[in-house]
């Protein structure tokens, strides 16, 4: 869709009664939102653009959810409710979630769950070092999702190689350290689940690395921090039915995609669908997927 037909399409879906009648559809109903790394609103253009939200748009996306939906941790996702019910997470840990997002959030009142990447505390990711002026290039990401399926081991003896450049990255781009999760776990409200160990695509493992990367991290929360929670966010949203049961075995309560809108009522535990939030999408267009539009 062309973008002045998207901004008119998105702006009549969320609002008015438009709006309205899509949230009709969906009371009682829950969308577990994904959002990645939230940014200082100063802070320049850098790694893969699509995950770095400025501050003041998260802001006000969260002003739209909180005028529409109840906001819930996500042991209540499955709880009968009046109006539509929405979770809030975050994949990978940045340091601009834990930093700026989360006393946000604490300020207003709503919880939240941090997926850890635990195996990659305190350093950056290959979709934001090797992103260009203009972001990630797409072969790029194929080829590493593809060829080298998310292994950041193996990316990055591709990118010595091939002497791919690296970006230098702001403290804000990078995951959280041990120290700062421990603050952050601190705050009311504030959850953390797994996000496997080393973050690879699981489908792509053998059995005993699929397994070291579910257990491992479980364990390792449990260890360190008493608001770990039993739920798994798969990298890349990547999984299927063997890493399902797989992930079932290693103890979680549930796992995530990180695609598929709303919940369905027979969607099994753990393939459960969530709506990934990028950073590029408007006000209006994060009110009308809100009203179920759009998915």
């Amino acid at each position: 869709m062309r973008a002045p037909l998207k901004r008119l399409a998105e702006r009549a879906l969320g609002r008015g009664p438009l709006a309205a009648a899509g949230r009709r559809r969906l009371r009682g109903r829950t969308i577990v939102l994904a959002w990645h790394d939230v940014v200082p609103d100063t802070a320049p253009a850098a790694g893969d653009r699509s995950l770095h939200l400025p501050f003041s748009r998260f802001r006000a996306q969260l002003d739209r959810l909180a005028a529409t939906h109840d906001v819930v941790p996500l042991a209540a996702i499955h709880a009968p409710r009046g109006r539509p019910r929405a979770a809030i997470t975050f994949d990978d840990a940045y340091v601009g979630a834990v930093s700026l997002a989360l006393p946000e959030l604490v300020r207003r009142g709503l919880p939240a769950t941090v997926f850890v990447t635990a195996g990659r505390l305190g350093s950056t990711f290959w979709w934001d070092r090797y992103a260009g002026p203009d972001g990630l290039d797409d072969s790029l990401r194929a080829e590493c999702l593809g060829r080298f399926v998310g292994d950041e081991a193996r990316i990055g003896e591709r990118a010595t190689q091939a002497s791919w450049p690296a970006a230098g990255l702001a403290p804000h781009l990078r995951s959280a350290t041990e120290a700062e999760l421990r603050a952050a776990a601190r705050l009311p409200g504030v959850s953390l689940g797994a996000h496997t160990w080393t973050h690879p695509s699981l489908p792509a493992c053998d059995d005993a690395r699929l397994r070291e990367e579910l257990v491992r991290p479980l364990a390792w929360l449990r260890e360190r921090f008493e608001g770990t929670v039993p739920w798994l966010a798969y990298p890349y949203g990547h999984a299927d039915a063997r890493v399902a049961a797989a992930a079932a075995a290693a103890g979680y309560a549930g796992a995530f995609l990180v695609s598929g809108g709303y919940l369905r009522p027979g969607t099994a535990p753990h393939l459960l669908p969530r709506f990934n939030v990028p950073a590029g999408l408007s006000a209006d267009g994060f009110a009308a997927r809100l009203a179920g539009w759009l998915l």
